[in-house]
């Protein structure tokens, strides 16, 4: 879980995080795109946390590191990381969350990744949980109707089971 006293300093990322990092500078080199120390950061930032973060959230991390930063460069930053699909974005909570499927991705990068993400209402955590036959009958149903589907993010709102065990 992301400290809320964590500045974006990428000492303070874990092992796991930084070898994700590297995978995503390494995807970006090959794709003719740059990973900055900023868009790293936010992209670390995110990854770390179990929660979705809000570009505010972002924010108050990046200020402690840099002390300038300002919306637009968080902003353009999670443009550029959601653009590149290492992010996705929870629209219900203006939020986002890591996505390791473009790095992952041994089928092509227009496998039309078809995210669907699990949102606890009562603490806040959102899991990716990546159906294949969800995204199979997306593509289907979109074909129906004579719409080629290109991607799809599904939000299923509820309670965890983490929750459930600890909520009457």
């Amino acid at each position: 879980m992301l400290d809320t006293t964590l500045v974006a300093d990428e000492k303070a990322f874990s092992g796991a995080v930084t070898l994700r990092l590297d995978q995503a500078d390494r995807y970006c080199t090959a794709h003719g795109a740059r990973l900055t120390e900023t868009r790293r950061q936010v992209l670390g930032l995110i990854l770390s946390s179990e929660k979705p973060l809000g570009a505010y959230d972002l924010l108050d991390h990046l200020r402690a590191y840099h002390r300038n930063a300002a919306p637009p460069t968080v902003y353009r930053a999670l443009e550029f990381l959601a653009e590149h699909g290492l992010i996705h974005k929870i629209e219900r909570l203006s939020a986002f969350v890591g996505c390791t499927h473009r790095l992952e991705c041994h089928h092509g990068e227009g496998c039309g990744h078809r995210a669907q993400f699990l949102i606890c209402r009562h603490c806040g955590v959102a899991r990716e949980l990546e159906d294949n036959a969800i995204g199979v009958a997306l593509t289907h149903a979109a074909s129906r109707a004579s719409f080629r589907m290109e991607t799809a993010t599904i939000e299923i709102e509820g309670i965890c089971a983490a929750c459930q065990d600890a909520v009457p």
